[in-house]
């Protein structure tokens, strides 16, 4: 159902004036990598609505070594997910909130993105969500801690437009979020773009429009979550290289990108997830701002 439709808009710099680049803070790495690792494996620890074994079942097949050519070449003649406990996972509160903002988004850029009031209701019913997990009380607690916050609330209006404001890719209409991008993906100059969330891979491939080729890094365990990084085509459009967390939830996987994004913006972020060590990838957008310059988040993901 459609309601009033809200635009959000980046008024030209003849009217507005001049976006200054966002203040460098103080305590921006004042963060140590060893904190950041303790912190993250707090967040993995405190995920009590990951997947957890049983829950997921993935059909790796065929790896692609590192001297091997042939990209978009199907080495896989089965799905990557054999099974998914939806009934289970699904149900639980943050990921039925975060499944309601899946077909909120047109993949292709180029095209504006109208976000209606049932859209922004929905935005803000999965941050509501997510905010009341011991994860987020964990990230919003350290986060003051070191000074980015003044409160959970400064906390949370800022991470809704981190995340869920517009900006544009195709240096045209407002087409784009860091939420898209990173977790529902994109079609950009024929090729995916962003796509980092097992939930939506897993969904798509079910309905027919991945199909899974071959994979070329496992960082799986026992436990949830792992890292897998591989090839797929999502519609005719092929994914060279996608890395993603395989059966955390929702709520982690905004947690540790945005603790990344935070603390170590458009770097190498170093954390830990049991016994499981790797890097977490951020870019910020810089070409418009928000706020009072500050930057909205581009992407993140596992780095591979």
């Amino acid at each position: 159902m459609k309601g009033t439709i809200i635009l959000f808009c980046i008024l030209p710099c003849v009217i507005c004036g001049t976006h200054l680049p966002e203040p460098r803070r103080s305590s921006l790495f004042a963060v140590t990598n060893a904190e950041i690792q303790g912190i993250s494996q707090q967040l993995n620890a405190a995920d009590v609505n990951k997947a957890e074994p049983g829950d997921i079942t993935i059909n790796l097949q065929y790896k692609v070594n590192s001297n091997q050519t042939g990209a978009g070449t199907d080495y896989a003649s089965q799905k990557l997910f054999s099974y998914v406990n939806e009934t289970k996972l699904f149900s639980l509160p943050t990921y039925s909130r975060f499944l309601a903002l899946l077909d909120n988004y047109v993949k292709g850029t180029g095209t504006l993105e109208i976000v209606n009031s049932t859209e922004v209701e929905e935005q803000t019913a999965f941050i509501d969500e997510i905010f009341k997990t011991s994860i987020f009380s964990i990230l919003s607690n350290f986060l003051i801690a070191k000074g980015y916050y003044t409160s959970v609330e400064s906390f949370k209006d800022d991470l809704k437009e981190m995340w869920f404001g517009l900006y544009t890719r195709s240096k045209g209409p407002l087409d784009s979020s860091g939420f898209e991008h990173v977790f529902t993906g994109e079609i950009q100059r024929k090729k995916v773009s962003g796509f980092h969330n097992w939930v939506q891979l897993y969904l798509q491939e079910k309905s027919g429009q991945v199909n899974y080729l071959s994979y070329s890094v496992n960082k799986t365990r026992d436990n949830f979550p792992g890292v897998l990084a591989f090839q797929y085509k999502w519609s005719s459009y092929l994914k060279n290289l996608g890395s993603f967390f395989i059966g955390s939830s929702p709520e982690f996987d905004v947690a540790i990108y945005t603790l990344c994004y935070i603390t170590r913006r458009d770097k190498g972020c170093p954390v830990r997830l049991g016994s499981i060590s790797l890097q977490i990838q951020t870019h910020s957008w810089t070409n418009s701002f928000y706020g009072n310059g500050k930057r909205y988040l581009a992407s993140s993901y596992p780095k591979i």
